[in-house]
């Protein structure tokens, strides 16, 4: 087996499996090592030991995989990446609109972000960093997201699009937390609530239907901001109206978000019930902080299949100029 590809698929399945970040930037990094060398190199065991990114678990890797066989600890991901979830509704899905890079709290920069989408497939994904208020997350000032989008077509081909984007931090009076128009320039718009996830219920229904008014939204982001379990611990959804702000959602074409993510599961399925009952669109997104995360859409694809929500209904499962013609959309 090649080595680089090996430790690729390592931290591939270590990602997916929202492991400790420095393990699988431990893999990385020695990916990065060896596609740097020479087959000599490679080969010269005692050389190989002295450079830098090369510890003794990924040393034992590229051994394995150089005499021939699947790395043990390979192997071991591999079995356990093939227990996971199914559905035919991960075979629908075209894209994903809701994923980071390095530029704000992200494991990995575009480039290694927009190669992962093409390999599982992907028609389109979006970039979504996020936005200024969220400074623990390296959110995007209004000049460093102008120069990333000034960057993200560069990545785009004829078989795939990379779509700016930006993942805005819902402010608490409902206004987003970036200027209208670079919002008016990104191709989508998540907006998302990070803070105050304890705010009355009155006052957090007016925050989100204000949100999700604004002329410029187009995923209303794991709705609930609920944990249900993982290295984070737990906390409880928010409370709103979700009748109301689901009716919102409806009237202005604005996507519920399936949140993808195992330890969100955001909407809950008795919301998911009620966005479908209000006639809502919906974007099955795997807020991916890392490329390997990006295959975290099985989980989603799963739960929106066992709620019962059609595949037409799912924006994420339309081709990329159907999705165009919704993003352009009129507005109110």
């Amino acid at each position: 087996m090649d080595p680089l590809d090996a430790l690729t698929e390592i931290a591939w399945l270590l990602e997916r499996g929202r492991s400790s970040r420095y393990r699988s930037k431990a893999f990385r990094s020695a990916a990065a090592v060896v596609a740097e060398l020479s087959p000599s190199e490679l080969r010269d065991p005692a050389g190989l030991r002295r450079r830098a990114g090369i510890g003794e678990t990924t040393f034992r890797v590229i051994q394995e995989a150089l005499a021939g066989e699947v790395p043990t600890y390979l192997a071991d991901l591999r079995a356990t990446a093939a227990a996971s979830v199914r559905s035919e509704l991960r075979g629908l899905l075209r894209g994903d609109l809701h994923a980071h890079s390095d530029w704000s709290d992200g494991l990995a920069p575009i480039d290694l972000m927009a190669d992962a989408a093409r390999r599982l497939g992907h028609e389109y994904l979006a970039l979504t960093d996020h936005s200024p208020r969220l400074t623990v997350a390296n959110g995007l000032s209004a000049e460093r997201l102008a120069r990333q989008l000034d960057l993200v077509g560069g990545f785009s081909d004829d078989s795939f699009a990379l779509l700016g984007g930006i993942e805005v931090d819902i402010l608490d009076d409902g206004e987003l937390d970036q200027d209208d128009a670079l919002l008016a320039r990104v191709d989508v718009v998540v907006a998302s609530v990070h803070s105050k996830l304890r705010m009355d219920a009155r006052d957090m229904t007016r925050r989100l239907r204000a949100a999700v008014r604004h002329p410029h939204a187009d995923v209303l982001g794991h709705c609930t901001g609920r944990l249900v379990e993982g290295a984070r611990g737990t906390r409880p959804a928010s409370a709103f109206d979700a009748a109301a702000v689901f009716a919102e959602c409806a009237e202005r074409g604005v996507a519920v978000e399936i949140n993808s993510r195992p330890e969100r599961q955001d909407p809950p399925d008795e919301l998911i019930a009620l966005a479908l009952d209000a006639g809502c669109l919906f974007a099955i997104d795997s807020d991916a902080h890392a490329p390997g995360q990006l295959s975290l859409l099985d989980h989603g694809a799963a739960r929106a299949e066992r709620a019962g929500v059609p595949a037409e209904r799912i924006v994420t499962t339309w081709p990329l100029g159907r999705l165009r013609e919704w993003l352009d959309r009129p507005r109110g």
